[in-house]
């Protein structure tokens, strides 16, 4: 891996991999998966796009990071998407649509029973494809961050990495709670990511889940029953701790306190302000502020955890092509994710 000739102050090539950098995978220390799928979405879609639109976003972003020196010299760069994960999620996109068109109420006899099932059988396909390509970074010796998609899309990469090393905690950035069990009959929706994750990956010893505010009962009964498995902060009693005085930085002190030692954060997009991310699928009233969530990524990394991996997802970019507001936050969120796990596996140096 060499540098030598890259100006890091220059403007981006236009053919240059993400963030502007020369750096294929092989010579990269992190390497990120585009997963372009967005099968399940039930609201808003356009997530699918949302890999391909942060990775030409990613050339605006600027390198120098105040915390965290020279990220960029580790080595960055994301995978070409796969045309087989692109195929698998335009046959699933339709036949869902026709069963969330009836709420998701299908039975056995129903005409839309096939369809259900295959969109089940594409989704199972996707996690199994997205965990080999993971183990297989991921044995290379390399960092591994998921670019969605669908908030579904993760599944197989938490998998594979539970296998690379073993338990580790989630912390979750979201406005959802996720625990829906098989939402509008689909196994694997992106309703359901944390669910699934939680009575399938034993590795993953606890959940925390930051800036939540639209769940149902069903979810609030499920995050009771994993006891001390669960820790939820919701947003308006974040919001509300702010209002009796307290200090953003109290609230991040008591989050990273509950956390173990390895930690996985899974950022839905939708955790932030609506402002941030217009064209989210599900956008919701609240969120954290952009600084916000990087300032609380920043004290698990300075309390000496290690991240080990991430994903980002519910990148939307706007359907009309005018506005590339969602892909720019994405971008620039994706590249403060990648310094600061950098940076907590001591591949990089945080500034003094």
């Amino acid at each position: 891996m060499t540098l030598d000739g890259f100006d890091p102050n220059a403007a981006a090539d236009s053919d240059a991999g993400i963030f502007g950098l020369p750096f294929t995978p092989e010579e990269s220390a992190i390497v990120f998966l585009p997963v372009p799928w967005e099968a399940t979405t039930s609201y808003g879609g356009g997530t699918a796009g949302g890999p391909a639109a942060i990775l030409n976003a990613s050339l605006q972003v600027d390198l120098f990071h105040r915390h965290v020196l020279r990220p960029y010299t580790a080595g960055m760069a994301m995978l070409d998407e796969s045309a087989e994960v692109r195929a698998w999620n335009d046959e699933a996109r339709p036949l869902a649509r026709n069963i969330i068109d009836v709420g998701g109420r299908v039975t056995q006899e129903s005409h839309l029973a096939p369809d259900l099932r295959r969109v089940n059988e594409l989704s199972a396909m996707l996690n199994e494809w997205v965990r080999q390509e993971s183990a297989h970074v991921l044995a290379s010796g390399k960092i591994v961050a998921l670019v969605g998609g669908d908030h579904s899309t993760p599944f197989g990469m938490i998998q594979a990495a539970g296998e690379a090393f073993g338990g580790f905690d989630i912390l979750q950035f979201d406005a959802h709670c996720d625990f829906r069990a098989a939402y509008e009959g689909f196994e694997f929706s992106h309703a359901s990511i944390m669910h699934n994750v939680m009575t399938r990956l034993p590795h993953v010893r606890k959940i925390t889940q930051v800036g939540i505010r639209d769940f149902c009962e069903e979810e609030i009964e499920f995050a009771e029953s994993l006891g001390d498995r669960c820790a939820i902060f919701f947003d308006d009693e974040i919001a509300a701790r702010s209002y009796r005085g307290e200090k953003w930085d109290a609230t991040c002190e008591e989050i990273v306190g509950g956390l173990g030692q390895d930690v996985w954060i899974s950022f839905d997009i939708d955790g932030l302000l609506a402002s941030l991310c217009p064209n989210t699928g599900t956008p919701t009233p609240g969120g954290l502020d952009f600084n916000q969530a990087v300032y609380l990524i920043e004290r698990v990394v300075r309390s000496g955890r290690r991240l080990v991996g991430f994903d980002l997802n519910e990148v939307s970019p706007d359907a009309t092509g005018a506005n590339e507001w969602d892909a720019n936050v994405g971008a620039r969120m994706l590249y403060s994710l990648a310094a600061w796990t950098l940076a907590s596996q001591k591949l990089v140096a945080l500034r003094t």
